[in-house]
């Protein structure tokens, strides 16, 4: 995780200016711990992530294995409904999820645009969404239908903790502020996730996924990890 050559340049140019040459070594080397630390920031998050994910799959097996029985039961078709979404500075990725709608969900989102109740129109909720199935509704309140993203946390696509990965005709329609929540790594939960979830409007989740960038950090992914239990468990603002 290097910092931008310019802003590397510009860092350099603040701290030491054109003085003597220690001084210059000095801030070069003021940078070059700054790089450390958040190259080892940057390390034991993954640590955390490839060893959190991959202990919850395991644990998690029996529930996975119920959960898909569920879905085909009710309405025949696959498991696994796969999206693309973007991930870090634009990159597209395929985003995994347990099908909690009918089959033909995305041609009936279409149909079903009027009725959107995101106040900031960027993002699709509706509490009462028909396309949801009985399984879909279970699986959604205790976000049992974002479990498979431990695989994308597996895959290095999502970490656990950080802003929710957008749609890609989201983020076209982002503002350049928006755009900002795109310079971390998403994540399965978050700060705006423990704070209300889909009760929250777009413009707050923005706000607070940008609080959560600037104020990133292993105690504060394994605060937030901890937040989300509870949040999970009482299931409000989930649909």
């Amino acid at each position: 995780m290097e910092l931008d050559p310019t802003v590397r340049r510009e860092l350099i140019r603040k701290i030491s200016g054109n003085i003597r040459p220690s001084l210059l070594l000095r801030g070069k080397m003021k940078v070059a711990a700054w790089e450390s630390t958040i190259r080892l920031s940057y390390l034991a998050k993954r640590l955390l992530d490839l060893v959190v994910s991959t202990l919850a799959l395991v644990a998690l097996l029996p529930v996975f294995i119920i959960t898909a029985l569920s879905i085909v039961l009710e309405n025949p078709g696959p498991v696994f409904f796969v999206q693309i979404r973007v991930g870090r500075n634009g990159r597209h990725f395929r985003f995994y999820k347990f099908r909690s709608m009918v089959v033909n969900a995305e041609k009936l989102k279409t149909e079903l645009a009027a009725q959107n109740e995101s106040k900031d129109g960027v993002i699709f909720k509706m509490k009462k969404d028909p396309r949801i199935t009985r399984t879909g509704r279970i699986i959604r309140k205790f976000s049992i239908d974002e479990l498979p993203q431990l695989i994308n946390v597996l895959k290095g696509d999502m970490s656990l903790v950080g802003p929710r990965p957008p749609l890609p005709k989201e983020v076209a329609q982002y503002t350049l502020e928006q755009r900002k929540r795109l310079h971390a790594i998403p994540g399965i939960t978050g700060l705006w996730q423990v704070s209300g979830r889909s009760d929250i409007p777009f413009t707050d989740q923005v706000r607070l996924d940008l609080q959560y960038i600037q104020s990133a950090g292993i105690l504060n992914d394994l605060r937030l990890l901890l937040k989300t239990i509870p949040a999970v468990i009482s299931g409000k603002g989930a649909y």
